[in-house]
């Protein structure tokens, strides 16, 4: 078999592993971010019809500031596993403030892009960026992931 291509279906999950979580960062945090400008700017349909948030109001305004900005830092992988869980906390806040007390669940409650969102976020602040983020190109080095134990034998 050639060195280009994996022998297996582990080895193949392994070496699309850095391009899978670099795609899956820039696309969350690409829609973050359009969600904060459509809020801030009124652009992509912004709030209610074209409208939106007015400045300094809590907590939207300040929610719709941590999409953009958030969103941003993430989409471009600065700064990528505090600014992802700063995003995982606001939409955390959202769903808890916001859409719990409609109902139980997201699918009754409308919250389910907040779950979605803040899991997503979460999941990022943990692997990292990946291997092609800015902070990368600028030289500053993510802390490695451990790798996980490995399970022993009982004797």
């Amino acid at each position: 078999m050639s060195a280009h291509f994996p022998a297996t279906s582990r080895q193949a999950a392994e070496a699309a592993r850095p391009y899978v979580l670099t795609a899956f960062r820039i696309v969350v945090g690409l829609l973050f971010a359009c969600h904060g400008a459509a809020s801030l700017f009124g652009v992509l349909g912004g709030v209610k019809g074209g409208g939106t948030i007015p400045f300094g109001e809590w907590p939207g305004w300040w929610a719709a500031l941590i999409q953009l900005v958030g969103g941003t830092l993430v989409l471009l992988g600065a700064g990528t596993r505090s600014a992802a869980l700063l995003c995982s906390g606001s939409m955390a806040y959202a769903y808890f403030t916001v859409h719990q007390e409609h109902a139980l669940l997201p699918l009754q409650n409308g919250g389910e892009p907040s779950v979605l969102f803040c899991w997503a976020f979460l999941a990022i602040a943990v692997l990292g960026s990946g291997p092609y983020a800015l902070d990368r190109l600028l030289g500053a080095r993510e802390p490695a992931a451990e790798p996980a134990p490995q399970p022993t034998a009982v004797a």
